[in-house]
Order: C-alpha cells, then sequence, then structure tokens
C-alpha cells in the first residue's frame, strides 16, 4: 500500500504520520506539494477526487481517504497498541474526543488558516472578519482542553489515543500559522510535552 501524503506542517497527514509512530509502522509514502499544487492534478484527482491528502492507496487500487478513516483501517489491521480502543465503551470514548477535537478546535483553526493568514490569500477569496473571529474562538478552546487536562494524562484519562494525536496535530499547526497556545495554558503544554514525547 501507498500513503499519498504531504511534508509537515500540514496537519492531516502529519496525523496518519504520527499514527504510524504511535504503533511502531512503516508504509511507503508517496509525497506530494501542497505548494506546487500537486494535491489538485490529475493523477491525485484520478484516485482521491477531492483533491487533498492523505489518501491511503491499496495494493488492489481501492482507495481510502480522510485521515480518521486511514487510521481506523491500519488499527484494524494492527490493533497493537490499541489507539482507538478495546471495548465498545473505549471506542466511542475515543470518538467522542476526536469530535471535539476537530468540530471544537480544529474548525476554528481551519477558518484562521483560510482567512487570516497571508498565505491563503493567494489561494481563496478571503472574508478578514472570519479570520479575526476564529483566532479568539481557537484559544477559547484550547483553554477548554487545559481544564479537560487537569489531572489526567490524556483526553481518555489513563489511555493515549488517536484523539490526542489528532489534538497534537491541530495544535502544532495552529501555533505554525500563530495561534499559539495560552500562556496559563500549563495542563495542555504538560499534555502537549508527553504527547510529543510518545509521538517521536
Amino acid at each position: 500500500m501507498i500513503l499519498w501524503s504531504a511534508p509537515d506542517p500540514a496537519p492531516n497527514p502529519r496525523r496518519v504520520r504520527l499514527f504510524l509512530a504511535a504503533k511502531g509502522l512503516t508504509i511507503t509514502e508517496k509525497m506530494v506539494s501542497l505548494m506546487a499544487r500537486e494535491h489538485k492534478s490529475d493523477a491525485v484527482l484520478a484516485l482521491n477526487p477531492r483533491g487533498q491528502v492523505p489518501f491511503l492507496e491499496l495494493d488492489d487500487g481501492r482507495v481510502i481517504a480522510e485521515s480518521i478513516s486511514i487510521c481506523r483501517y491500519l488499527d484494524e489491521l494492527h490493533p497493537q497498541p490499541p489507539l482507538i480502543g478495546s471495548t465498545g465503551f473505549e471506542r466511542a470514548e475515543t470518538d467522542m474526543w476526536i469530535r471535539r477535537v476537530e468540530t471544537g478546535l480544529g474548525t476554528p483553526v481551519s477558518l484562521f488558516w483560510q482567512h487570516g493568514h497571508p498565505y491563503t490569500a493567494k489561494l481563496v477569496n478571503q472574508i478578514p472578519a472570519m479570520g479575526e473571529a476564529a483566532k479568539p474562538q481557537a484559544l477559547a478552546m484550547m483553554g477548554w482542553f487545559d481544564g479537560e487536562l487537569a489531572g489526567r494524562p490524556w483526553l481518555a484519562g489513563e489511555r493515549f489515543t488517536l484523539a490526542d494525536i489528532s489534538l497534537l496535530s491541530i495544535v502544532d499547526f495552529a501555533g505554525w500559522i500563530g495561534i499559539g497556545m495560552p500562556a496559563d495554558a500549563s495542563h495542555l503544554q504538560d499534555w502537549h510535552r508527553r504527547a510529543t514525547a510518545r509521538t517521536a
């Protein structure tokens, strides 16, 4: 199988790489340049009509796109260590936290990237007010996650999961585009150090 991907700091490809690292897995990667818009090429669109990376091209030609779906598939093939869950409750709990990460923090970070960052001004018709509104929303959600991480090492308590990997990829990308972790978010910062070490 081949993982079509892109270099850091692109958060979705990185999420899969962090997952692979935590699993101790290696998959052949085919890198495309986002800056050169290679993800919109005919070759990529023929495999993934959304023109996005990452996506996983299986040996039989089938394709799985979307980073969480790719990680779910790989977790089925390689269940140890379990990064989604071993029971129905654990899998649902991980899903709950992934949704909170993606909708609560991922959405405002994405809006700031699209509408408030100078690079994307070349690519989209920006609405600056959306970018301005998104940044404080992202910071507020980082504060919320800081509170949730008080007294526990990971989002799902004692379990390091795909939810932590998702949060790490978004927090790091947010920092790269200018939304750093709040200075008083000590629990989030401590978690960030643990998660970074865990996926190194």
